[in-house]
């Protein structure tokens, strides 16, 4: 028996969690289930482990591909230029150094949290 039977959420450190979360609901259609100045959470709709946000006060964005890295999320998608365009109108950014001879797509979101789009194709 495993003391950690699921994983429930991913919790993401950053400067304005509402704003990111607001970011991150437009880009799932996941339901925001809380949001104040310091914590927003996203509830995945019991398809997997949902998003929280947590203000850290002097939150210093990630670089990529330099710098440490502190974690970052993968999506599956099932058309990858178009993810890709629609996630950059949304507010995210692609960044130039891209790694995996095209198998995937690194962006960053609007506080430069990195994060993979991957073919749906090629998750499977």
């Amino acid at each position: 028996m495993s003391v950690l039977a699921q994983l429930t959420t991913v919790v993401v450190d950053c400067a304005d969690p509402a704003a990111l979360a607001a970011f991150y609901q437009k880009a799932t259609g996941w339901e925001l289930g809380y949001s104040d100045e310091d914590f927003a959470s996203l509830d995945a709709g019991g398809t997997g482990a949902g998003l929280a946000f947590v203000r850290v006060e002097g939150h210093q964005a990630q670089t990529w591909p330099e710098g440490s890295k502190h974690l970052h999320l993968d999506f599956t998608v099932s058309d990858l230029a178009g993810a890709v365009e629609e996630l950059l109108a949304l507010g995210a950014s692609k960044p130039d150094f891209q790694p995996g001879e095209g198998q995937w797509v690194v962006l960053s979101d609007p506080q430069g949290n990195p994060f993979c789009l991957i073919p749906a194709t090629a998750a499977s």
